[in-house]
């Protein structure tokens, strides 16, 4: 090993960080049915197709408890607005489960919309992290004995470094399989539409999946903020006169902290 292999390491490291940030940007911007040449799509309609099934059942079981709670005999249907309100109700249910795919592509391009307002307004989103060149001189110049010191820190950093960025693909790839998941299920949560007492389930599974797709905006705004602390030069380097240890480990601790404030908001 030698100062050249310290440089080559941080260098290599920079740039798959930079890569998998690119890598990011292109999965965010598919649609479900685009990701993976759209074979984990079918699936889920499929899925979602057998499952209409149980839904349909589903939805007759919690219209008549509805029906049961709501109601103290059958003399209530008599007034016309009492059983308008259960024909409305029955009727959307049966809308929302057998359509509920059109329904939550719609949510999903609404929330797609938002993810691409942001990146069209604060532009490219992708982190330039790179090795300045100062920092490279240092180390360079540095003898045998004293780049000890700098192995270990480069080997440290860059293992960190190389986690957090399959870390934040991860995260993009988990978001892809709860959007697969929330596809395939659905006609069981949407039947619980047809009673008054558990539409709670419903509402609860359409905001879960809305704040899914929601999370594609935010893994797009922590990317551009932390772009802009990159571009912007707010990394600061140590003083010149410090040693080309302290310099690695004060400027690979600064990037360090930025990324890990990243994975977490992702």
């Amino acid at each position: 090993m030698n100062e050249n292999w310290i440089v080559e390491s941080l260098k290599w490291t920079f740039e798959l960080w930079n890569e998998k940030q690119a890598e990011i940007w292109e999965l965010i911007s598919l649609t479900p049915q685009e990701f993976k040449g759209g074979h984990i799509w079918s699936l889920a309609l499929t899925i979602n197709d057998a499952l209409q099934a149980i839904g349909y059942g589903l939805l007759v079981l919690f219209f008549a408890i509805s029906i049961c709670k709501s109601t103290i005999n059958f003399r209530d249907f008599r007034r016309p607005e009492q059983g308008l309100r259960f024909f409305i109700r029955f009727v959307l249910a049966k809308t929302a489960v057998t359509y509920g795919i059109e329904l939550m592509n719609t949510v999903f391009n609404i929330c797609g919309g938002i993810v691409s307002s942001i990146a069209s307004k604060m532009g490219n989103m992708t982190s330039a992290v790179s090795l300045p060149e100062e920092l490279e001189t240092a180390i360079n110049e540095v003898g045998f004995l004293a780049s000890i010191p700098l192995w270990l820190i480069t080997i440290i950093g860059c293992l960190v470094i190389i986690v957090l960025s399959f870390v934040m693909i991860l995260t993009v790839y988990s978001r892809f399989f709860k959007l697969y998941m929330y596809t395939s299920f659905a006609p069981i949560p949407l039947s619980s539409f047809a009673g008054e007492t558990t539409s709670f389930m419903g509402k609860a599974f359409i905001k879960s999946y809305a704040g899914v797709c929601l999370e594609g905006a935010v893994i797009v705004l922590a990317c551009i903020i932390f772009s802009a602390f990159v571009s912007d030069g707010d990394i600061t380097l140590a003083s010149p006169d410090s040693t080309a240890v302290v310099q690695v480990l004060s400027y690979l601790a600064e990037i360090i902290f930025n990324m890990l404030v990243l994975a977490g908001l992702g």
